[in-house]
């Protein structure tokens, strides 16, 4: 059985990358953190958060799970386990866990002091209720769904201890299960309509969900008899602040500015430009904390014409200048990645070799491939038919340097004879285009914790819509080797063997050109100085506020 035993204590700036025993660790995103010594921690205030992400539909991260859900869902919902800056799963709600020998069956020993904040008792029953909840084709869960795939069912041993049965060994269910889009909330809560459940959902975390004013705010408020904070945390009890007002400020020259006003005490999405200036400053601080997982990338549709070609597809890669476009435009804020795993994934491998820009050797692919000639725009044709690719781009996940990135690739692209659409639409309209395979090229985030990330994005299995229509492997690989290489690792119970295994998948994924590497998943935050303890979950790098005060 792991158990864990350690001090509640301050966390410090720190990026950690281990891979220790097997069901105990995963690599972690950087657990990123301004505490100082500013004294003792006062308690009460206010503080304004002002996001550049979409505002969700949904608060509640079961009902699609998208990277804005977790990011404020994770003040006032909480999982079974966490991960610490070494990489280590550790308690939350789950006090310990048992796998048993085959990996059949999980047994999972709950805490027996908490509640949620409706006053539901937290228990076995309730974790099966959410387990249901996130299966449920109703729910139109997509991140949670994907990640339960194993999960056959589950059973009440007794109160404070749950089953899990699989359907095969899962080595990364408690990677999966650290995430906050398996969060716990109250099954009565559960039991009301959907809209009801996405307007407040009830959690077991530091703060309560007051109010949500849409297009405007959501307010949060003090969980005041809060007591399930993770084993990392730096202190115990209830948060320190009394109320965060959520705020949804998209443009990102107005949400610096409210910052440098005193207007918002903390905005994500900086872009680089305001990242520079910010270190110039002493009133305003950077935390950098780049999401696990996968890196972020362009996935080239290998599921129908012009990319079902690898020629094609290598052709496309090699006509793009990445480098000179992530260097002028990033000034020094991301690191060009040539990976399909995060930096912060021990287990990514990385082969510069594949994504340099050569448009000589583009055109030779392209003429190899039956697309020789060219119309009188410069484009090539072949059979009458422009070599075009349609590339949706969400407004709401790409931050301006970032589509400025594209529209360079879609310049240097150009010279080599492709038509590059951009297709600037907001989030509703770009799931849409994936549902509806209207694209060619697509540039889409997705966050889950440890290399298993790659048999959610590119097994074939992904190319089936979960119930909520979204498909992860946008990339439509369909590869046989691929697919057991990725099946194997992910019910492979020693360390050496799975980390092979993934990186054998990782190789052939590169070499088949079905994705064009950018940099990591940027998370860059910028605070007033005197917010204190704001740290990064060493999970999937969203903030968590229940260690920040206000030092004035």
């Amino acid at each position: 059985m792991h158990t864990w035993s350690n001090p509640h204590r301050a966390v410090r700036a720190v990026t950690g990358l281990a891979l220790a025993g097997l069901f105990l660790t995963g690599c972690t995103a950087n657990d990123t953190s301004n505490i100082a010594d500013t004294g003792d921690p006062v308690s009460g205030g206010t503080l304004t958060y002002a996001s550049g992400d979409a505002e969700p539909s949904c608060l509640d991260p079961h009902v699609g799970g998208n990277f804005p859900q977790g990011m404020i869902a994770a003040q006032y919902l909480e999982s079974l386990v966490s991960r610490n800056s070494a990489g280590q799963i550790i308690p939350w709600l789950a006090e310990s866990w048992t796998p048993s020998p085959d990996g059949l069956t999980w047994d999972f020993t709950l805490r027996g002091d908490v509640s949620f904040t409706d006053g539901t008792v937290f228990d076995a029953a309730a974790v099966q209720a959410n387990i249901a909840h996130l299966r449920n084709p109703t729910t139109l869960s997509s991140t949670g769904y994907l990640a339960l795939g194993k999960v056959a069912s589950t059973e009440v041993v007794s109160p404070t201890v749950v089953r899990f049965i699989m359907t095969e060994p899962d080595s990364a269910l408690l990677e999966s299960l650290s995430q906050v889009w398996l969060a716990m909330e109250s099954p009565a809560a559960l039991e009301r309509s959907q809209d009801e459940n996405c307007v407040a959902p009830v959690g077991t975390g530091p703060f309560i969900v007051d109010s949500w004013v849409k297009q405007s705010a959501i307010t949060l408020v003090r969980n005041d008899d809060y007591v399930s904070p993770p084993a990392d945390a730096d202190h115990s009890g209830p948060a320190y602040l009394d109320q965060v007002i959520w705020r949804f400020i998209p443009d990102s020259a107005s949400r610096y500015a409210a910052l440098q006003a005193g207007q918002v005490d903390v905005i994500d999405n900086a872009q680089p430009d305001t990242i520079v200036q910010a270190t110039q400053s002493d009133s305003i601080e950077h935390l950098d904390s780049p999401r696990p997982g996968s890196s972020n990338r362009i996935e080239l549709n290998s599921g129908k014409a012009p990319f079902n070609d690898v020629r094609v597809r290598e052709a496309f890669i090699r006509s793009a200048n990445v480098d000179d476009a992530v260097s002028s435009l990033f000034q020094g804020t991301a690191t060009r990645s040539y990976s399909a795993l995060s930096s912060v994934e021990s287990t990514a491998v990385s082969d510069p070799t594949l994504f340099g820009y050569d448009p000589s050797a583009a055109a030779e692919l392209l003429d190899a491939a039956g697309w020789g000639e060219t119309d009188a725009d410069g484009y090539r044709v072949k059979d009458g038919v422009r070599l075009s690719v349609q590339f949706p781009v969400s407004t709401n996940q790409s931050i301006p340097a970032e589509q400025s990135v594209f529209e360079q690739i879609q310049a240097t692209a150009k010279e080599t004879g492709f038509e590059v659409k951009l297709a600037p639409l907001d989030l509703s309209s770009w799931y849409a285009a994936l549902a509806t395979n209207d694209y060619d090229a697509v540039s889409a985030p997705y966050t889950k914790v440890g290399p298993d990330v790659l048999r959610i994005l590119y097994h074939s299995d992904s190319i089936v819509p979960a119930p909520s229509g979204y498909f992860a492997n946008l990339a439509q690989v369909n590869d046989p080797q691929i697919d057991e290489l990725l099946t194997t690792a992910a019910s492979t119970t020693d360390v050496a063997e799975r980390t092979s295994l993934y990186a054998d998948a990782q190789n052939r994924i590169l070499a088949g050109f079905y994705i064009l590497p950018l940099y990591d998943q940027q998370n860059h935050y910028l605070l007033r100085s005197d917010v204190v303890g704001l740290r990064t979950l060493p999970t999937v790098a969203v903030p968590t506020l229940y260690d920040a005060w206000l030092n004035r």
